[in-house]
């Protein structure tokens, strides 16, 4: 629009708002169904008020309203950052008490954004009887609440953006900056990231000096990659707790936060505390778990299956096959894959969580736990068996395996004219089949899902803007009358709420897979069903370029993962970490793994062509003790590079030292003791006033003085006090119900 220039600086802003609460209605417009969300957005503004939130509510089009959120007051922001700041000196998180006088404690340790942030969420969603609003998205009464989030930064985003996109390293100062801002569980990622691009300096170079030197299979190079794996692994457990410290976190895992869904048996006492805590039977939760089993055993039958089947069709296609439209029969497996690929993984995705619900856990942190540990063994299939066909069936029992492609040879005959024979070749193992595939997935794969992780969501959501201003001109779309100081923000507003949430578990996924293998199979498959490629500690011993292909594509990789926050997500609630989580076992499993699957295809490709399709000449006995060795080497490597890192100090580990220190000076010169009560009540319904001649005639009044105020001083005075921005509220909830397609809506 010709305004959008001249309102600019007002992208600036966010109005105070803490959160914004997309509220879906109903589209249908059904007098029933509209009655049902108008008294639940009735419940969900007098929740809000109720634990001393601020509201405003605003057209959000598309049959839904954008309801505001503020802290109402300093007093009880104060009060609960100093509440939860106690409960973490309690846990052993923070070894200092705070300070008595809280007007000089908040002057010395002023609250940051994502503090605030996360308090704010905190206090939206706790349940009711903790002192919160109890609001869960899309879940019970709350079902027409679409999701709840904080608006983006702009304006640092541009600035976050254009910084790193012109800097070759990024250092300590830029990952705090993703700390205060996003909060520590996205900054533990972006500091893997980057410790991970750093370590992988000496990998690429002296895998490009083994590739001119010693060339593929090499003995030297497995061991050297092992040992880099271990020093790796364990350098960033010693890094994750030198950041925890330093970053005030150390520990806060303990501080679990309870899961809204669960459901409990019964309540009892706590024997240590005395508390009343809710009990649900461990022994159901081991039954339930136990079907992790048959869940794995589903995993390998419909995924194994699929992948074994669409390996054997390729190599009989591609190596036996020689009559007519091969060069299109070739595409088969890819198609195959294409289309079963996808629904099975969705199914068996969905499965794991229908598991993971039904586990029934009481904190958030124990759920995702569970629920990574099973996408795991579902990215571990999809992700190594392809390789470890090739490099362990293929290659070695070719000769043995590949007669029983006749299955489909006599399949095709039947297709083929009456009598005529199925004109075939000669069948010779492939010997540089492995190491093609390798380099497809290590480079070409990368680039693809460059392009579908960043640049198709981007080309995707402007055509949608093109075609939504469009139907708007046609008059097709919703009509939305904004304030004109509004406007601009309140259109920015409506395009945050329709991005996607951001799931940080997504980009671990994508390291954690790069670090131990490619994804997501080794032959010709689709690119579009591509992820982050590799096979650094598993199977770089067939490529040693590896390394330098991956460390072009980490730094892409940081730079587009900060794009894809600032401009294709809804920005993350400030979540606090102490570690990456469940992910650092995953990390420790595969370094182990590599010393396995290097140590076996070192031995089975040590003359380079490998057995060339005969198992015969392969000696078990070697092969087993190759492994058993490079194992407990690994094992004894893995000791000493622990022992060896964890005498050595770290500025976290030296500040934490410090602190515990100027604790125990502290306590023995004084006694510490205060009593903090929580305001736990805000503005209420009897905040608002009521809709009077003398009311009116204040509104008047203030309207005439308005010039003197902020943009964000009249963004929150439209609607004074809960019972005003219910009504507006209901207004624009009948003005949708009244009409067929989404209806108009005039901010007071």
């Amino acid at each position: 629009m010709a305004g959008d220039k001249k309102d600019e600086p007002r992208l600036k802003s966010n109005f105070d708002v803490d959160y914004v609460i997309h509220y879906k209605l109903p589209a249908s417009g059904a007098k029933a169904e509209t009655a049902e969300a108008e008294a639940a957005f009735v419940q969900l503004i007098q929740a809000l008020a109720d634990v001393g939130f601020a509201t405003e509510v605003r057209n959000g089009g598309k049959s839904s309203l954008l309801v505001f959120t503020k802290i109402a007051s300093d007093r009880l922001l104060n009060n609960q950052v100093y509440r939860y700041r106690v409960q973490d000196w309690l846990y052993g998180v923070r070894t200092a008490a705070p300070n008595q006088d809280l007007s000089k404690y908040f002057e010395d340790e002023p609250v940051t954004e994502a503090e605030r942030l996360r308090l704010a969420y905190l206090l939206i969603t706790k349940p009711k009887n903790e002192g919160g609003a109890g609001i869960t998205p899309k879940v019970g009464q709350w079902q027409h609440v679409a999701s709840i989030f904080p608006l983006h930064d702009h304006a640092f985003n541009r600035q976050w953006i254009k910084q790193w996109s012109t800097k070759y390293y990024l250092n300590d100062d830029d990952i705090n900056q993703i700390r205060d801002r996003f909060g520590e569980k996205v900054a533990f990622y972006f500091a893997f990231l980057q410790s991970y691009f750093a370590f992988l300096l000496f990998p690429a170079a002296f895998g490009f000096a083994a590739w001119l030197v010693l060339g593929q299979f090499s003995w030297f190079y497995a061991v050297v990659n092992c040992l880099w794996s271990v020093v790796f692994f364990e350098h960033w457990k010693m890094k994750e707790v030198d950041l925890a410290v330093r970053w005030g976190v150390r520990g806060v895992s303990k501080i679990q936060h309870p899961r809204p869904q669960f459901q409990f048996e019964r309540e009892a006492q706590d024997p240590v505390t005395g508390e009343i805590v809710k009990i649900y039977s461990p022994f159901k939760r081991l039954a339930r778990q136990l079907l992790q089993v048959p869940f794995a055993l589903a995993c390998i039958t419909v995924l194994g299956g699929l992948i074994l089947g669409c390996f054997s069709i390729e190599i009989f296609i591609t190596e036996v096959y020689n009559g007519p439209f091969k060069q299109y029969l070739t595409f088969l497996p890819t198609i195959i894959l294409s289309i079963f690929m996808p629904t099975f993984s969705t199914l068996l995705t969905k499965l794991a969580e229908r598991l993971t619900d039904m586990e029934n856990y009481e904190t958030l942190d124990s759920h995702q736990a569970s629920f990574v540990q099973k996408i795991f063994v579902l990215n571990f299939i999809t992700s190594y068996l392809g390789i470890i066909l090739t490099a362990f069936v293929y290659v070695p029992f070719g000769r043995v395996l590949v007669p029983y492609l006749d299955f489909f040879q006599l399949t095709a005959q039947k297709f083929t004219t009456e009598g005529a024979p199925l004109p075939t070749k000669n069948w010779e193992i492939n010997p540089d089949r492995l190491t093609k595939q390798i380099i497809y997935f290590t480079v070409t794969a990368q680039v693809v899902n460059f392009a579908t992780e960043v640049i198709v969501p981007n080309v995707k959501r402007k055509v949608t803007k093109t075609v939504e201003k469009v139907s708007e001109k046609n008059g097709n779309g919703p009509q939305i009358k904004d304030v004109p100081e509004e406007h601009t923000f309140l259109k920015r507003v409506r395009d945050e709420a329709d991005l996607d949430q951001y799931d940080v578990t997504v980009d671990y996924r994508e390291m954690v897979i790069q670090f131990g293998t490619s994804q997501p199979l080794s032959f010709s498959i689709s690119p579009e069903l591509t992820q982050p490629p590799g096979y650094l500690s598993l199977f770089s011993v067939i490529w040693p370029l590896t390394a330098c292909s991956f460390l072009v594509n980490n730094w892409v990789e940081a730079r587009s993962d900060a794009m894809k926050i600032a401009t294709s997500c809804q920005r993350p609630i400030p979540w606090r970490a102490d570690s990456i989580g469940p992910w650092l076992n995953s990390l420790g499993f595969l370094s182990w793994f590599g010393s396995i699957t290097s140590a076996a295809i070192v031995f089975l490709f040590k003359d380079k062509a490998g057995p060339a399709g005969n198992p015969w000449g392969i000696s078990g006995w070697a092969l087993l003790l190759s492994i058993l060795f490079a194992e407990h080497l690994y094992l004894v490597v893995q000791i000493i590079v622990r022992g060896v890192i964890h005498k050595m100090d770290s500025p976290g580990l030296q500040k934490e030292r410090a602190e515990r220190f100027a604790m125990r000076k502290q306590l023995l010169e004084q006694t510490f003791g205060q009593d903090v009560t929580e305001e736990s009540h805000g503005p209420g319904l009897s905040g608002g006033e009521k809709i009077t001649r003398a009311a009116l005639e204040e509104a008047a009044r203030q309207e005439s003085i308005k010039g003197n105020w902020s943009l964000e001083q009249q963004f929150w005075q439209r609607q004074r006090g809960a019972g005003e921005t219910i009504q507006v509220g209901r207004g624009m909830i009948s003005e949708v119900g009244d009409t067929s397609s989404p209806g108009t809506g005039c901010a007071m």
